[in-house]
């Protein structure tokens, strides 16, 4: 009966729908739940991060999981990403847990970065199209061995700002994914994004629980509509045409980008 006690509902409703926005799509976890906790909750920045990082790592085994038996990730490509976000992500805890994570200090890095990361994310959103056109017949060009580099840069990249901030695993992600691969199906770049951010945040969630930042009760009520939330969404994710699943991607970063602008 105690654990009933833990639950919020509107906390669960809220996992629920980013949760399946995730499984379908891969995006939103990060760049609209921290928002939602900081702006609207009131959580304080902090806490917001660790508990949304744990929130997510634990969401998204449950995704990773589906998307797996339907064939739907590219485990080399989540290996090249890993092998560079990940001592990215225990450099930058390391560097959190240096300066104490309750210090002003602290506090204004942590704020300043995600700034940055949902203005970055936005940016991705708003010229998503142009990006894709102007960098293709450049990566065109590329031999795999230089976009497997570049891969492990993405990975650097959001090793840093999913530690600090919690953003950038999936818009930002799946955006430079499909710069990268732009023959890889819609449904693969999201299951290989998914499968990716599992270890990061993992890692990142367990920095965040060492150095104090998580509200236990809020992921126990993100977790109870959150992991069957990415289950519906993953498991109709594959059973979705390309040509249908692109502009539900499309229409999810367009509901991103207008939460970080308005």
């Amino acid at each position: 009966m105690q654990f009933f006690h833990l639950i919020n509902p509107l906390y669960t409703a809220s996992g629920f729908v980013i949760g399946t926005l995730v499984g379908f799509t891969g995006v939103g976890g990060g760049s609209l739940m921290t928002p939602l906790l900081v702006l609207l909750f009131g959580i304080h920045p902090a806490t917001a991060v660790g508990t949304d990082l744990l929130y997510a790592g634990i969401t998204k085994i449950c995704g990773s999981a589906v998307h797996g038996r339907n064939d739907a990730i590219d485990w080399r490509v989540v290996r090249l990403l890993a092998s560079g976000s990940v001592p990215a992500a225990a450099v930058s805890l390391w560097t959190l847990a240096h300066f104490g994570v309750d210090s002003k200090g602290t506090s204004a890095v942590i704020t300043s970065t995600l700034g940055f990361a949902l203005l970055l994310t936005a940016v991705t959103l708003i010229f998503r199209r142009r990006l894709l056109r102007s960098v293709s017949a450049f990566l065109d060009r590329r031999t795999q061995r230089q976009i497997s580099a570049f891969t492990v840069t993405l990975g650097v990249a959001l090793g840093v700002l999913v530690s600090i901030s919690s953003v950038g695993a999936g818009a930002i992600g799946v955006t430079v994914l499909l710069m990268l691969y732009p023959r890889m199906p819609t449904v693969r770049i999201v299951g290989t994004d998914i499968a990716h951010a599992v270890p990061l945040t993992l890692l990142a969630g367990a920095g965040h629980w060492i150095l104090g930042s998580i509200d236990w009760a809020l992921l126990v009520s993100l977790l109870c509509g959150s992991i069957p939330g990415i289950a519906i969404g993953s498991h109709f994710a594959s059973r979705v045409p390309d040509r249908v699943l692109r502009p539900l991607m499309a229409g999810t970063l367009a509901l991103v980008g207008g939460k970080l602008v308005f």
